[in-house]
């Protein structure tokens, strides 16, 4: 379905395969009895119909297989995705978000991003989400942060920020958190 066709377009198309499908089967319009005609008329809308719950199936089917590409890599990216609204509270985190922190995710929901980071950086925390919040229009804002885990361990957190307008909604702090530890470790190897 790559063409776009405005509805009276849309309607004649279709009016007219349905036409050509059933060619044969057309009345002569000079020796036909009304209800012939009804009944013919009847047929191309039984067909039409049949058309439009074709192309319904088929884009119903693209977008869950769409829906279904971006959730796997939603879910499976190799950053942490976290959705923060404007209390700072989570309303969206990815697998990889929850192992960061080290809590099942159905947990992390409306809990405080800020309980993640560590003391020595709540007040640069602080300043980046009221920066980001009060900006109308936000600018993307990194900054790197130790947070902690629910265990306790630290780790080296890279914030990559981004505010999003939400329509008759306010606005949401959306988060990619990298884990430099990890980075940092790798790299070490290597040398």
């Amino acid at each position: 379905m790559s063409q776009k066709w405005d509805g009276i377009e849309r309607r004649k198309s279709l009016r007219a395969e349905a036409e050509s499908l059933l060619g044969s089967l057309s009345p002569n319009q000079m020796a036909a009895q009304p209800s012939e005609i009804l009944m013919h008329e009847l047929l191309v809308h039984k067909v039409e119909l049949e058309m439009q719950n074709e192309e319904l199936r088929r884009a119903h089917a693209e977008l869950e297989q769409a829906r279904d590409h971006y959730l796997e890599l939603y879910e499976f990216a190799p950053v942490g995705y976290i959705t923060i609204d404007r209390k700072g509270l989570i309303k969206e985190i990815n697998l990889k978000g929850a192992a960061f922190l080290g809590v099942d995710r159905a947990k992390l929901i409306n809990q405080r991003f800020s309980t993640f980071i560590s003391d020595q950086d709540q007040d640069r925390w602080y300043r980046l989400f009221l920066n980001m919040m009060e900006q109308p229009k936000g600018e993307q804002q990194k900054l790197g942060l130790e947070i902690m885990r629910a265990d306790g361990t630290p780790f080296q957190g890279y914030l990559d920020c981004v505010r999003k307008e939400l329509v008759e909604e306010s606005p949401i702090l959306r988060i990619a958190l990298t884990d430099l530890t990890e980075h940092y470790t790798i790299s070490e190897q290597v040398e």
